[in-house]
This record gives C-alpha cells, structure tokens and sequence, in this order.
C-alpha cells in the first residue's frame, strides 16, 4: 500500500511541471545612423597631352568609383560632396583648381568643377542605401600652362542631417 502512495506523488508532480507557462520579451535592435565611404584607388592622374589634339585630358584610371552607403532616418537627405584643400600647385607655381572638371554616372550622382572655395556636389539622395557611381576627373590642357608637376588633395564629405 506504500508503494501505490508514492506514485501517485511523483505522477502529480509531473503534471505540475508540464503545465504550460506564458511570459513576454522585448526584442530590442539598435540601428543607429551609419555613413561609408569607399572609392576604388586613393589617387588619379593626368598624363602628359598635346592641348591642341587633346584639351580635356582623362584622369588615369579614368573611372574613380564610388559607393556611399548609409542609415538614416526616413526622408533624411544624404549628400556627398567634394572640395580641394588648395589650388594645384607645382612648388610656387598655382593653376586653379577649376581646371578640373567632372562626368559621373549613377543614380543621384552629378557632374561638376572642382573648387577650392567651396564644397561642390557630387550626389544626392533620400532615405538609407547603398548608391555607387563611377566618377570620370578631366583636367582643362592649354598651352598656356607653367610646367611643373602639380597636385591638390581633394577631400569628399558624406552627410546627413
């Protein structure tokens, strides 16, 4: 008759641990704003030309790619531009950095000149994405130019409010 007690004890037991439970989690995911900014090389160049058989000169490689991402808020404005630090220069010899003229492909990319002023606008968008165009750099080839090997650093921005 013992023996018929204590199983009975373990079956209840049993019963109570199977019941079914109920609770809540929260899931949180944090996605704050993100921007990245790659481009295929770290420099160009312009080789040397005639200026009468070739007065707009490419830039080699002659395609800079470019790949914005970003996270932002919906609706926000993403923007990229870019502005030389300085005129190009050749120890003290200076020729405007206007003489450097842009074509680009991709949706939201635009064309322009190079300033040193001012940044100037290479691409706009709306919303979070990924965007990548292929910048293509032309450098204006006269006679009129000093020789000298001239350079200019170029610095991109990508924004968002």
């Amino acid at each position: 008759m013992n023996t018929a007690l204590v199983t009975s004890a373990v079956i209840l037991l049993a019963v109570v641990v199977i019941e079914a439970q109920r609770g809540i989690t929260v899931l949180l995911v944090n996605l704050p704003a993100q921007a990245r900014l790659s481009f295929s090389t770290a420099s160009v160049t312009f080789p040397d030309a005639d200026p009468t058989s070739t007065p707009l000169v490419a830039s080699v490689p002659v395609d800079l790619t470019i790949s914005v991402r970003a996270r932002v808020q919906t609706n926000s404005q993403v923007t990229l531009t870019v502005q030389s630090t300085d005129d190009l220069r050749s120890g003290v010899t200076v020729l405007p950095a206007s003489l450097i003229t842009w074509t680009v492909t991709g949706s939201g990319f635009t064309g322009g000149t190079l300033s040193r002023s001012a940044p100037q606008l290479v691409g706009r968008w709306t919303g979070s994405g990924v965007r990548v165009g292929a910048q293509n750099y032309r450098f204006e080839n006269r006679w009129t130019h000093p020789v000298g090997i001239y350079s200019a650093t170029l610095v991109y921005t990508l924004a968002s409010p």
